[in-house]
């Protein structure tokens, strides 16, 4: 039976809008789903964040960030993203759906590949990323993973999950996001994410393709990031014997490990991977590496590759009724490199001469004919006449099933019936043998019939502690979602207020349930600064806050012990037990004054307010019309604290 069925999600319809059909994928951040858009009717792809990460705000950021990225981006090789929202516990895109494979999958199928078409792929991603980078835009992950090709041989960028604005300030102090492979030197040392990041990765990216396997082996992450910072890219033709010069070249400029002598961006990259290709003869670009594995036994009727059937056919696909270029190579698209049909193999070679038929006479062909047919039909009884195939059952009540088996000659065995979010209740899930398989006649064939979605009637966990309605949830068969936190005057920190979807909501068995704790009364963070230590300590202890003492000490205007600073803020909401943080007092900084005794008025301000104090004039009745500073209230050579007043008198 289908993993999909047992998928909470599956059945459901998302925002009353997106009917979950299938599960595509599971990654460490978010399932994707194929899925029916029931406003628009047409298929597209879902990407719903697991629930337990959902309550992390940093995750839920960057899911977001893909959304409002990508969307910017209009561009035929950029999977579209459509939509973002929530429902409940599920935060989810919705995309573009792409049907086809991975081009890890071909990688992986087929090993290294021809230079052409290692070449047709890389042009379009370059395209792809170009625009992104002239939009501002950084990828950040750029791996055969995120590279889709689809069954017409349409090659999309995907999964701009970790896209950053280029004029954005990043780094990764705790963790390097994306794949060890393919991280730029300055993106492991620094964090750095400019456009030249991605162009690396493109150069690592194509580095496999050519020879399929990566530049930079090793036993561990870390001896990875190791040589990505020590050791350069070594060219192709280290790998593969006699690869085209232009290719090193092409490879060696992407995966420079100093950032400045790397193209700038991937357009720049792309009008190199042109004039490479157009330096390249048909011999050159159809080389076959020592590791590539030629698809010259895929056929009709054998298909268990997972190559796309556009990816095997010999010739390029036609573009709204264009045939491929001159030289039979790119597709006639808008630039060029919207689509790939490279990783075919070649013709295959014209046969020999015929040899000389000998000349029969009639009565052996006659012979031959009758041995023939009774020798056909022999086997015919044998294999096919003894047996039937097993007719389509699915989604059939279990009559229909019955009447159907009975016409084919077919008896029904074991009927079981099982949970299903996708088939209605009381019609067939699955048979066994399967639909379309071969089967004796008079066999039987066992039915599986669907009791419908399993669901579950949504428990009452308000009031209960946290981890309590946790396990509440679980012995239901229900998913514990996304934890947010309310202050609340009823309900004790810790405790449950509430619950989304709604206490006595029937849901499906497996669903996701928000939760809403309370972090209890709030509390005014009181006034403390300027207060000794020890008295703070106590009015927020007594406040029901915890204290903590910075270890650094820091110039104030308070005294030498008092508390200069407080984080948060007096006035701000706290929760009882959160904590304070307080900074004390060196007292202040004390700095000579300057002697400004002779000096005009607004020299002498000008020269104390140089050097951190205020100045405040006395002009008595002698100096209403003076301008030469005869006293100063702290002598010039005496230290005072900065930002202390010296009034000056003047006559």
């Amino acid at each position: 039976m289908d993993t999909t069925l047992q998928d909470p999600l599956v059945g459901q319809v998302l925002d009353g809008r997106y009917r979950v059909e299938a599960r595509i994928a599971v990654g460490g951040m978010a399932t994707v789903y194929r899925a029916v858009d029931t406003r628009l009717d047409r298929v597209l792809a879902l990407k719903v964040m697991h629930p337990t990460l959902a309550t992390d705000a940093t995750f839920v950021e960057r899911f977001i960030r893909e959304a409002k990225s990508v969307a910017r981006l209009d561009h035929p090789n950029v999977v579209q993203v459509f939509d973002q929202g929530a429902e409940g516990a599920y935060v989810y895109l919705a995309m573009e759906y792409v049907a086809g494979c991975t081009l890890r999958d071909v990688l992986r199928e087929r090993g290294a590949l021809r230079p052409r078409a290692a070449l047709d792929i890389l042009e379009p991603v370059l395209a792809a990323l170009g625009a992104a980078h002239r939009a501002g835009f950084v990828h950040r992950d750029m791996k055969p993973e995120n590279v889709l090709i689809g069954d017409d041989g349409r090659v999309k960028v995907a999964d701009f999950g970790l896209v950053r604005a280029v004029d954005t300030v990043t780094s990764t102090t705790g963790a390097v996001l994306g794949t060890v492979s393919y991280l730029a030197p300055e993106q492991i040392e620094q964090g750095a994410a400019d456009p030249r990041v991605d162009v690396y990765a493109c150069g690592v990216v194509l580095y496999e393709m050519l020879t399929g396997g990566k530049p930079h082996e090793g036993d561990s992450p870390a001896q990875v990031l190791y040589k990505h910072l020590h050791e350069d890219v070594p060219p192709p033709s280290a790998a593969v014997p006699g690869m085209a010069y232009e290719l090193d070249e092409l490879v060696a400029s992407a995966t420079a490990r100093t950032p400045e002598i790397r193209p700038h961006d991937a357009v720049a990259l792309l009008a190199l991977t042109r004039e490479a290709r157009a330096a390249l003869t048909d011999e050159q670009l159809d080389a076959v590496p020592p590791l590539a594995v030629d698809g010259e036994h895929d056929n009709a009727e054998d298909r268990t590759s997972v190559i796309p059937r556009a990816l095997t056919m010999p010739r390029p696909l036609p573009v709204d009724g264009d045939e491929g270029g001159a030289d039979g190579g790119f597709p006639a698209d808008a630039d060029g490199v919207h689509r790939t049909s490279r990783l075919a193999a070649p013709p295959a070679d014209p046969p020999g001469p015929r040899r000389p038929r000998l000349r029969r006479g009639p009565l052996a062909i006659v012979v031959a004919v009758l041995l023939v047919l009774g020798l056909g039909t022999g086997v015919w009884y044998i294999n096919s006449g003894q047996f039937t195939k097993v007719p389509a059952l699915l989604s059939k009540t279990e009559a229909q099933a019955r009447d159907r088996l009975e016409e084919a000659g077919l008896d029904v065995g074991k009927v079981e019936h099982a949970y299903s979010d996708t088939v209605e209740r009381g019609k067939v899930i699955s048979t066994d043998p399967g639909v379309g398989e071969r089967i004796r006649k008079n066999d039987s064939v066992a039915l599986t019939v669907s009791d419908g979605p399993d669901t579950v009637k949504l428990p009452d966990v308000a009031g209960y502690r946290l981890d309590r309605a946790r396990t509440v949830l679980k012995d239901e068969g229900l998913e514990p979602g996304m934890v947010t936190r309310a202050f609340s005057d009823e309900v004790p920190k810790g405790f449950v207020i509430s619950t989304e979807p709604k206490t006595g909501t029937t849901v499906r068995a497996g669903s996701a349930v928000a939760l809403v704790v309370s972090k209890g009364s709030p509390i005014d963070v009181p006034d403390v600064t300027g207060d000794d230590l020890a008295d703070a300590r106590a009015e927020l202890t007594e406040a029901g806050l915890k204290v903590k003492v910075a270890e650094e000490q820091v110039n104030s205007e308070y005294d030498k012990g008092q508390v200069a600073r407080q984080t948060p803020d007096s006035g701000s909401r706290a929760a009882e037990g959160d904590t304070v943080t307080l900074t004390v007092s060196k007292g202040p900084e004390m700095i000579e004054v300057p002697d400004v005794v002779g000096d005009s008025v607004d020299d002498a301000k000008r020269t104390l307010e140089d050097a951190g104090f205020d100045v405040k004039e006395d002009r008595g009745l002698l100096g209403l019309f003076g301008d030469t500073v005869k006293e100063q209230s702290v002598e010039g050579g005496d230290t005072a604290p900065k930002g202390s007043t010296i009034k000056i008198t003047i006559r």
